[in-house]
């Protein structure tokens, strides 16, 4: 079919234009809006249109048509932005880099482990709000630090597979259940009376604590509707885990198969636990990869009660820790709610994909 429009004018990229291309889409020091021009030359010169190239990039067709005319017009210089009118630049290009490369590459001079805004501006030669500015601009946070975890269980797809398909598309005339075990759940009773909290001022809590002993919580979330089936035990071995699954068998129709989505925590696969599956053929256990927490909604029902009532709240005993966690739990069921799972096994896949992409193509 004849193309409609206007015609698009030839696009040919030398050798040399391809490199620095092709280095400032994967360089980290890189502005991410020239990586985003970089991409745009580089998959116009492989013959792409404007409405193919904005779709696979996710931009607009104009804003392709204007970097390809830009380019072809004034090379790799037409790619900056044009000056503006207003007060010229104070700093070149040249001392962001340096000093963007100092955030991303050298230790700071005190021998600490990142940088702040006081530190770069004496070792830079700029005031502490342009240092600021440009981190803002680049994204640059080097006072926070994230935490990450790949899992390298040999069997990480088969297992993503089998418990997103548990979720998606759960098998008729069953149940699904989250299962595992809060443990060192801790009764804390402050040092000093807790004041209210009062208008303009809040709850107020001492820094230290009592400490009256600990509990486990050992819970079942029906990934259907969001009831929680739980029980709590001074400790968390094999023999407190098939109490708990004594309970589960007597608190579920008995007509119905039981799949249980678990972690690799060794009382799950104890031997007295395989002799009570052995017995109990309608059990059915699903256990997720190493290091993938996250894939257990339990995770997040555990997260919900540590911050409604758990890390806040003031017990002089377990035993008052225990009947308030069950309390909580009562009144959880009087109105479940289900966390949704969205995300499909190829989805996931995707996504680590893409990220193992981003930390292999990124340069020191």
């Amino acid at each position: 079919m004849a193309q409609r429009g206007r015609p698009q004018r030839p696009l040919v990229v030398s050798d040399e234009d391809r490199r620095v291309l092709e280095q400032l889409t994967r360089r980290r020091t890189s502005a991410q809006v020239m990586a985003q021009r970089a991409r745009i030359i580089l998959r116009c010169a492989e013959g792409g249109s404007d409405g193919q190239v904005a779709e696979e990039l996710g931009v607009w067709p104009q804003t392709v048509g204007k970097w390809r005319n830009r380019y072809i017009d004034g090379g790799l210089d037409a790619l900056s932005d044009k000056d503006r009118p207003g007060q010229p630049r104070k700093i070149s290009d040249e001392k962001v880099e340096d000093m963007i490369r100092a955030t991303l590459e050298k230790p700071p001079p005190d021998g600490g482990t990142h940088w702040s805004t006081r530190m770069m501006a004496a070792q830079s030669g700029l005031s502490q709000t342009a240092v600021s500015r440009i981190w803002r601009a680049f994204g640059l946070k080097p006072h926070l630090v994230d935490e990450w975890k790949l899992s390298n269980d040999p069997f990480f797809i088969e297992k993503v597979r089998d418990v997103t398909g548990l979720y998606l598309n759960p098998p008729d005339s069953a149940l699904v259940l989250c299962v595992d075990e809060k443990s060192q759940i801790q009764a804390l009773n402050r040092s000093a009376p807790v004041p209210p909290m009062m208008p303009a001022v809040p709850e107020r809590q001492t820094h230290d604590y009592i400490r009256a002993g600990t509990t486990t919580l050992f819970a079942a979330l029906d990934a259907a509707s969001g009831k929680v089936i739980a029980a709590q035990h001074p400790r968390h071995r094999a023999v407190e885990f098939r109490r708990f699954l004594n309970q589960i068998d007597r608190e579920t129709p008995p007509g119905l198969d039981v799949h249980l989505v678990l972690d690799n925590y060794g009382t799950h696969k104890a031997p007295v636990v395989k002799d009570w599956l052995l017995a109990h053929p309608r059990f059915h256990l699903h256990f997720i990869p190493t290091y993938s927490s996250w894939m257990n909604l339990v995770e997040r029902f555990f997260a919900e009660i540590t911050r409604r009532m758990i890390r806040r709240g003031t017990y002089t005993s377990v035993k008052e820790l225990e009947l308030a966690v069950q309390s909580w739990i009562e009144g959880w069921n009087e109105n479940p709610r289900p966390f949704v799972w969205t995300k499909s096994s190829e989805e996931i896949f995707e996504t680590i994909t893409a990220y193992l992409q981003r930390i292999n193509d990124s340069e020191p």
